[in-house]
């Protein structure tokens, strides 16, 4: 969707057309479906440069823009789907019947991340966001008692404008939490709501924006395989396979000392 708010116009069978509301809604229909699959959703653009004005050896500054970055040609939309390892929604249903509480933390977009949610078990069947339960009542998400509500999925924006107390009330009225569109310095926000709740936290990141996180956790869990040096230097753990069902197995172990 930010690669479709920066253009201006589409190419459509080889022409290139001014997008309008009806391309819009054509375009977000194909967004939902597929991200209700579960599938990662890729916009792609392109912007033909004046010669002139972008002779051979520019020198680009991505950081502070000297190129255009509006009023660019909509090209298309590929999705791909990068599947859960088998081991995972068996472990996050072992998880749950020990007592630990799974919250997703990604970047993807909301509709994609609750599909991977539902898949893995992190939002059980039957469970259902405010959101579901407005559609199904026919009134506004404002008039739903979130409390009704077992399942969240929060968007990066949702939590940017949260104050630490409404952030403690998401964790606290919600067993099955899915933050989306979050940045890595986001985590370390989630982080403190739940030690707050007197949670013991453990944190999985492999970047090295997820360092605070990890740092600030009870267990912080780097990825030896994708993990940067730097997570793995903040961490306390390293799961060798990067494979999340490791730490269910760690959890067994260490609860028969």
């Amino acid at each position: 969707e930010r690669i479709m708010d920066r253009c201006s116009t589409v190419l459509l069978n080889g022409k290139e057309q001014a997008i309008d509301d009806s391309f819009r809604e054509a375009f977000n229909a194909a967004y939902l479906e597929l991200g209700g699959l579960g599938e990662r959703v890729l916009g792609f653009c392109d912007y033909f440069l004046p010669i002139d004005q972008f002779a051979p050896g520019y020198s680009f500054d991505p950081d502070g823009p000297n190129f255009p970055i509006t009023g660019l040609r909509f090209v298309g939309l590929m999705a791909m789907i990068d599947p859960p390892r088998a081991a995972v929604p068996d472990a996050v249903g072992k998880c749950r019947s020990a007592g630990i509480k799974v919250i997703m933390v990604t970047g993807d977009h909301p509709i994609t991340a609750k599909a991977i949610a539902k898949g893995v078990g992190i939002i059980s069947e039957g469970s259902k966001t405010v959101e579901d339960i407005a559609a199904e009542r026919g009134i506004p998400v404002e008039e739903v008692d979130p409390r009704e509500a077992k399942a969240a999925v929060v968007h990066g924006a949702d939590l940017r404008d949260m104050t630490p107390a409404q952030i403690d009330e998401i964790l606290r009225n919600h067993g099955e939490i899915v933050f989306a569109r979050t940045s890595p310095q986001q985590k370390l926000i989630i982080v403190e709501g739940c030690q707050r709740q007197g949670a013991i936290v453990a944190v999985t990141g492999d970047g090295v924006n997820d360092s605070p996180a990890l740092k600030k956790a009870d267990i912080g869990v780097a990825m030896g395989i994708a993990g940067s040096d730097v997570s793995k230097q903040a961490a306390d753990m390293i799961l060798l396979d990067d494979n999340f069902a490791s730490i269910v197995t760690g959890v067994e172990e260490g609860r028969l000392i």
